[in-house]
C-alpha cells in the first residue's frame, strides 16, 4: 500500500533486527504492478497510452563475516516483459532507460535494468553500531521510498547508540542516492532527472550520483522513557542546500484504551540556493482508535507555511513534484500536494480485516491556493494473503484544482520467498 506507516525504533534508520543475524539468510520477492486510469481528453481505462506495467525481483543475502561483523547484499532487476510495445505505454520505475535507436526509428523501447540496491558492513561493540556502505534509509526528510517495484537507496555511513536508557542516538553521513535528485545543481547524468517511470523517484537506470549538492550529515534521537510515549528529534544539514529539523511525539492515550494521538513539526531552513527562496515548514496531528475488533480508524490535520520554497517531503527524491511524505496526512497516491506551501490537508482512513480479505478506504482533502493546487482523492483497497503470495488492488477517484474527476486503478502480485 502506498500509505506511509511510520515505526518507531525501525523507523529510525533500519530495524534492529538487521544487525542481529545468525549465520547467513537469503530472502527476496517477485513483483507484478499495473496501473491505468482515465486522465485527460479521449482517454479511458486500460488503454495501452493511460497504463503502466512492470515486474521486478529482489534477492537479500545476510550474514555473520565474523563475530560482531555481518554483512549485506540485495540485488534488483525490472522488465516490462516487453509490455511497452502490447498493453502499456509506460514503467513504473524510472529506474529503466530507453533505447535511443529504437526511439530515433520512431519505436519505444524501454531496456530491462539490474543493479546492487544494497552491499554493506556492519559491526556492533556493546551497545553501538556502525553501518558502512549502500542501504535503505528510513528517516522522516530523507528515506527509500518502498511503494513502487523497487525502492531508492543511499550510500550511507550510520551510527546508533543505545547505551542512554530508553533512548536510541543516530548519527550519519549520506553521500550518494539513486533517487531522482531535482536539487543537484549538476548534469541529468548525476539523477536530476527521471526519463520514464509513474513513481518519479528513482535516477535513470538506477545509477548513483552524489546526494544533492555535497551530501548530508543526520543526528537523531529517539526516547520512549514514558511507555506510553515515543518522542523523536531530527536535524539535517544538508551541505549547500538546507538545514532542516523534524519533531514528532506519538501517545498511546491513557484516557481513552486503545486511542493514538501524534503530533509532527518540521522546519527545512534553505541554504546557498538563489532568491527569492524562503523557509519551508508544516506541523501535523493525528487521532486514531483500534478499539473495536479488525477495525483501525484514523484523522489527521497537516498545514504547511504558504511561503515555503521546498516541500515537507522527502529531499532524496524529486521534493519539487511528487516526492512522498512522512506527514499523517499523506494521501494513498497523489504524492506532492500535502507538503507543498499553503497546503491544509484533512485525511481521514479506516482498514477492516473482513477475514476474506483486508480492506481499506482513504480520503484525502488538500486546499491550497498557493502552490500545487486543491486535492480530493478517495480510494478503496482490498488485500489478500495467499500464503507467500499477497495480492492488493485499488481505486482511485481523484479531483484537482476542481476539474473532472477522474478514476485509477492499481492491481499488485508480491510473492515472497
Amino acid at each position: 500500500m502506498k500509505l506511509v506507516k511510520m515505526s518507531i525504533a525501525a523507523a529510525v534508520l533500519l530495524g534492529a533486527s538487521a544487525f542481529a543475524i545468525d549465520n547467513v539468510k537469503v530472502d527476496g520477492d517477485a513483483k507484478l504492478y499495473y496501473y491505468t486510469h482515465d486522465q485527460g481528453k479521449n482517454v479511458s481505462v486500460f488503454d495501452k497510452g493511460s497504463s503502466a506495467a512492470d515486474t521486478a525481483i529482489r534477492l537479500g543475502v545476510t550474514g555473520d563475516l565474523m563475530k560482531g561483523v555481518s554483512f549485506g547484499l540485495t540485488g534488483n532487476a525490472v522488465s516490462t516483459l516487453g509490455l511497452e510495445n502490447n498493453l502499456v505505454a509506460n514503467t513504473w520505475t524510472g529506474a529503466h532507460t530507453l533505447n535511443q535507436t529504437a526511439l530515433a526509428a520512431g519505436k519505444v523501447d524501454v531496456k530491462d535494468q539490474a543493479w546492487m540496491s544494497e552491499a554493506w558492513l556492519a559491526t556492533t561493540m556493546g551497545k553501538t553500531t556502525v553501518k558502512l556502505g549502500r542501504m535503505a534509509l528510513d528517516t522522516p526528510l530523507a528515506f527509500s521510498e518502498t511503494w513502487s517495484v523497487a525502492p531508492n537507496t543511499f550510500e550511507a555511513a550510520v551510527l546508533i547508540n543505545q547505551d542512554l536508557p530508553d533512548t536510541t542516538l543516530v548519527g550519519a553521513w549520506v553521500g550518494k542516492g539513486n533517487g531522482v535528485n531535482a536539487l543537484s545543481p549538476l548534469s541529468a547524468s548525476h539523477n536530476n532527472a527521471a526519463q520514464v517511470g509513474v513513481d518519479g523517484f528513482m535516477g535513470m537506470g538506477a545509477s548513483f550520483g552524489t546526494f544533492i549538492d555535497g551530501g548530508a550529515y543526520a543526528a537523531a534521537a529517539v526516547n520512549n522513557s514514558l511507555k506510553f510515549l515515543t518522542a523523536q528529534a531530527w536535524y539535517y544539514n544538508v551541505v549547500n542546500v538546507a538545514d532542516a529539523f523534524w519533531l514528532q511525539a506519538d501517545w498511546d492515550c491513557q484516557l481513552v484504551k486503545d486511542a493514538k494521538l501524534g503530533v509532527q513539526y518540521a522546519n527545512i531552513s534553505t541554504k546557498g540556493l538563489a532568491a527569492p527562496f524562503h523557509d519551508s515548514s508544516a506541523y501535523a496531528v493525528k487521532a486514531a482508535y483500534n478499539g473495536v475488533q479488525n477495525l483501525k480508524v484514523s484523522a489527521a490535520y497537516s498545514e504547511a507555511d504558504k511561503d515555503g520554497a521546498l516541500k515537507i517531503a522527502n529531499v532524496a527524491t524529486n521534493n519539487l513534484a511528487g516526492a512522498q511524505s512522512k506527514l499523517y496526512t499523506e494521501a494513498y497516491w497523489s504524492y506532492g500536494y500535502v507538503g507543498a506551501a499553503g497546503a491544509k490537508t484533512v485525511t481521514v482512513a479506516g482498514e477492516y480485516d473482513a477475514g476474506v480479505a483486508q480492506l481499506g478506504a482513504y480520503y484525502t482533502n488538500v486546499n491550497n491556493s498557493h502552490a500545487t493546487g486543491d486535492l480530493q482523492e478517495a480510494t478503496l483497497s482490498a488485500a489478500k494473503d495467499f500464503g507467500p503470495l499477497n495480492a492488493t488492488v485499488a481505486y482511485i477517484n481523484t479531483k484537482l484544482n476542481g476539474g473532472d474527476n477522474y478514476n485509477a486503478a492499481l492491481a499488485m502480485l508480491k510473492l515472497k520467498f
